[in-house]
């Protein structure tokens, strides 16, 4: 079997983005008067979008405000400040490269316009044949959609499909998809939480070895 499509997650699996991340929250919670928070409590929060990250924030703190309002206020201060302090992880740029010939697509919770704008900013949008944020297909992750659609987008077939990501999320969906799931451990999730992965790497790198055996 020969691998045709790589997807990859892009939070905590190409790039650390926590830092912006933590910031563009903390701002708009402090503007509020609210406490805000640290880089390890938003680590266990990000992963299922914008949305989703405004209401667990609120959760934590224990309060009833308008999520939307919250929302527009992340999104707008992100787009200012969408890599600050963002990196791209170790062997990433290196293993995109050394895998020329498969096609590469990112599936995020994170919207298009910002997943792009990160991939840009940080030098990496070259390497990547489409983006997909959270609002380019009718459900997300850990829905199995997102890939399910990227692999008729391709033309190909979830047997020549891997998917790479940091957290449950990633695993589960493309479980579901059909497809061979691969967990980074360097990223936002604890080592337990991958556990249902089909292989789990500590090095970006390691990936070139499982996309040439499949």
């Amino acid at each position: 079997m020969t691998i045709e499509l790589i997807i990859f997650d892009l939070d905590g699996t190409l790039v650390d983005s926590c830092k912006d991340i933590t910031q563009a929250l903390n701002y708009c919670f402090k503007k509020r008067g609210i406490e805000g928070f640290s880089q390890e409590e938003v680590k266990k929060m990000v992963g299922e979008g914008v949305n989703r990250l405004i209401e667990k924030a609120l959760q934590l703190r224990k309060l009833s405000l308008p999520v939307q309002d919250l929302v527009e206020c992340f999104i707008n201060y992100y787009k200012k400040h969408i890599a600050d302090f963002s990196i791209v992880y170790p062997n990433v740029r290196e293993t995109l490269e050394k895998l020329q010939g498969i096609k590469k697509a990112v599936i995020s919770n994170k919207l298009t316009e910002l997943s792009i704008k990160t991939l840009e900013t940080l030098g990496l949008l070259e390497y990547f044949d489409f983006i997909a944020g959270s609002d380019l297909f009718a459900e997300r992750k850990p829905s199995p959609v997102p890939i399910i659609e990227t692999i008729k987008r391709f033309n190909t077939s979830p047997d020549k499909t891997i998917i790479v990501g940091d957290s449950e999320l990633d695993i589960k969906a493309g479980t579901l998809a059909g497809v061979k799931t691969v967990a980074v451990t360097y990223g936002y999730r604890e080592k337990a939480l991958l556990k249902n992965a089909d292989f789990i790497i500590d090095k970006f790198s390691d990936l070139i070895t499982i996309a040439r055996t499949l």
